[in-house]
């Protein structure tokens, strides 16, 4: 085993320890988790919420025994393989021993530990994000036009994760356009890499057609809810914080780019950058979407620094770019993780707000991050509704209808009564089972729509009562009502199906 192979053994050990102990075990996992979690129970070419790899990989985690710890080593996994690509880029480019270890300290300490912690879409999109530009170096440096085919599937599998790959190749376009590098447009097998990548998203794209594209009505429900609140110079701000460790190695790959005469074949990724960026702030994107931008330019900077820093007094900068990502990582580490309890960051809350991280989607400051709130309470709904559906008589017959994904996702995931919680939100619009003749209903309000429930349900039913609530202050759900409605007095099936069709033609 070489020198090589055990330092990137090294890095992924490390890659692979830091993430499990990143997170305190009073969180549960987080909203979005749930979601993608149950879409292992209903595999399709694709969902409301996003495109259908993270199902595939949701199945997998199921044959594997659904624990936490799988549903936490696939974010990881594609972390580590992010590294991996990084670590390609750099061989590809010719970088020594020193370029291929500054490259992994500043992918191993930086945000993509944030994102890895998490079941999301995020952490492959990124894995994707870098591939794709590996195999774009490889194909500049060694012009073999296999690289199509192979920049092919990756980016199809990487639009089939998440359609986020499209920015990718809206600010590539033009870049390669306005470069030397356009002549690979006249290339023949480019257009038969392109014919394959479109067979690939096919079913994809079907799945959209035959369902009224809802890509479509999420987008525009994004841009109302969430990005309208997005500030194009907190985007850019953000930009900066994500690497904030090797943001001297991201400047270094930029200037590099422009006047490094053996980086003269790649000089269009800069424009790639710039390209990307302006359509991300055209949009108004949150600031995580470009995050994959970034690991493929830590190589490019890895390897001019390696050959700048060989000779003279310069030599002994070497050790400082290796330090300043370990150097913020330290505050990083107090304060971008959950790994601190909810009364500890609500009572030391200056930081936090200083940095942004207090503000939510909905434009507003809160006493937990955003994330941290979405992943508490969960547990404690998921054990109150158990309780409520086991004095049930005929449980069978019993709808657990929740307000939101989350509530519905996390019901299902901690259930150890079977329950399959449904909601008229997000995918689980689409997995009512409404061949069971429905005589109960377990209903879980939202803290703010729950004053007239009673009022307003109570009438259709026999009996109704509030049976419970999520008493954890800190959660984002906290306040969210369980509802029990028995011996329906109206045909519940009946009424269901009036409001999925409702639900269903808003959508289109």
């Amino acid at each position: 085993m070489t020198k090589k192979t055990i330092i990137l053994l090294g890095f992924i050990a490390l890659k692979f320890i830091l993430q499990y102990i990143l997170i305190s075990p009073e969180y549960d996992l987080q909203r979005d988790e749930y979601l993608h979690l149950d879409q292992a129970h209903h595999l399709a070419w694709g969902y409301l919420s996003v495109p259908p790899v993270t199902s595939w990989i949701s199945y997998l985690i199921l044959l594997l025994g659904n624990s936490v710890f799988w549903v936490k080593f696939f974010p990881v996994l594609f972390g580590v393989l992010t590294l991996l690509m990084v670590w390609k880029t750099i061989e590809a480019l010719k970088g020594n021993l020193y370029a291929l270890i500054l490259g992994a300290t500043c992918i191993t300490f930086s945000t993509l530990l944030r994102i890895n912690i998490l079941y999301q879409p995020n952490s492959l999109d990124i894995l994707c994000w870098t591939s794709f530009y590996y195999v774009l170096v490889q194909y500049m440096t060694t012009e073999n036009k296999k690289w199509f085919y192979i920049g092919s599937v990756v980016f199809a599998f990487g639009f089939l994760n998440k359609y986020n790959m499209l920015f990718l190749l809206i600010g590539l376009l033009p870049a390669l356009l306005l470069s030397r590098q356009r002549k690979i447009f006249s290339e023949k097998k480019l257009y038969g890499a392109l014919l394959l990548g479109v067979v690939l998203i096919l079913p994809n794209l079907l799945w959209q057609y035959n369902n009224h594209f809802p890509i479509v009505h999420h987008m525009k429900e994004l841009a109302e809810t969430q990005l309208v609140n997005v500030d194009r110079m907190d985007f850019l701000k953000k930009q900066l914080l994500f690497f904030i460790g090797s943001l001297f190695v991201i400047l270094s790959a930029l200037y590099a780019l422009l006047f490094y005469k053996s980086f003269e074949k790649y000089r269009f990724f800069f424009a790639s950058m710039v390209f990307t960026l302006a359509v991300f702030l055209y949009f108004k994107a949150k600031a995580y979407y470009a995050i994959g931008l970034y690991p493929v330019y830590i190589a490019f900077g890895a390897v001019f620094l390696s050959q700048v820093l060989q000779t003279g007094w310069k030599r002994y900068l070497k050790p400082v770019f290796i330090i300043l990502p370990l150097l913020f990582f330290i505050p990083m580490y107090d304060l971008a993780f959950p790994n601190k309890s909810p009364e500890y960051i609500v009572k030391n809350p200056e930081a936090y707000k200083k940095l942004g991280m207090l503000r939510w989607e909905d434009g507003k400051d809160h006493e937990l991050p955003q994330d941290f709130a979405d992943m508490l309470g969960w547990k404690e709904l998921a054990r109150k509704t158990d309780s409520v559906y086991a004095l049930i008589p005929n449980p069978k017959t019993t709808l657990v209808l929740c307000d939101n994904y989350g509530q519905a996702g996390a019901i299902n995931y901690y259930s150890k009564k079977g329950i399959k919680a449904v909601s008229f939100n997000a995918d689980y619009l689409n997995w009512f089972v409404l061949d069971v003749p429905y005589k109960n209903v377990i209903r879980v309000k939202n803290s703010w729509e729950r004053t007239a429930e009673l009022q307003e349900t109570s009438p259709f039913f026999r009996s109704s009562r509030i049976a419970g609530e999520i008493t954890n202050k800190y959660a984002r759900e906290y306040g969210a009502t369980i509802f029990v409605f028995i011996n329906a007095k109206i045909d519940i099936n009946k009424r269901l199906k009036a409001e999925i069709k409702e639900e269903t033609n808003y959508s289109k």
